[in-house]
């Protein structure tokens, strides 16, 4: 096997080290070495064990978060199978359904239906009248919201809502 060919200030440097060390004396070569060995497993530690002590540390709380996403994904993913199969509702019982969820919200909601879309305007809302509205009116309308320009004030939601009826078939 050649050897490999140091560039020549490497070599020098080299041999003024080695000629530095000679003239150590014993107790200094000792001081020196220790010094070295510090330094050495310093970097052993940083570059080496830490990382990996890190990853074993944090791998568990990554790996429950994530299943937790993957429950919430798997519940979201049941319920849209569950919607799916419903049966199929008619344009007139749809917007009979989103009519009634809208009369729930009480005079602060204003419903305009435009064929397969409806809009809703809000004013004063609570977040809950308003979840509980759009969870009856996705499953008893079969209707989705496109699009939400909503803004919270102190009486609760104000805005629109843009809707979409399920397509039959």
């Amino acid at each position: 096997m050649a050897s490999l060919a140091l560039p020549p200030s490497v070599v020098a440097l080299r041999e003024q080290l080695q000629v530095r060390w000679s003239r150590l004396a014993r107790r200094e070569r000792r001081l020196v070495g220790g010094v070295l060995a510090l330094v050495g497993l310093a970097l052993l530690w940083m570059i080496a064990v830490q990382p990996a002590w890190r990853t074993l540390r944090d791998t568990p709380a990554q790996i429950d978060t994530v299943e937790q996403q993957l429950q919430q994904m798997q519940r979201l993913a049941a319920e849209s199978r569950e919607l799916r199969a419903l049966p199929v509702v008619r344009q007139a019982q749809a917007e009979e359904a989103l009519r009634g969820a809208t009369e729930r919200l009480g005079a602060n909601a204003k419903l305009t239906l435009q064929g397969e879309r409806a809009t809703l305007s809000l004013s004063g809302v609570s977040g809950e009248a308003l979840a509980a509205w759009l969870g009856e009116v996705r499953s008893a309308a079969r209707a989705r919201p496109e699009e939400a320009k909503l803004s919270r004030g102190p009486t609760g939601y104000s805005g629109t809502v843009l809707l979409t009826f399920a397509r039959p078939g």
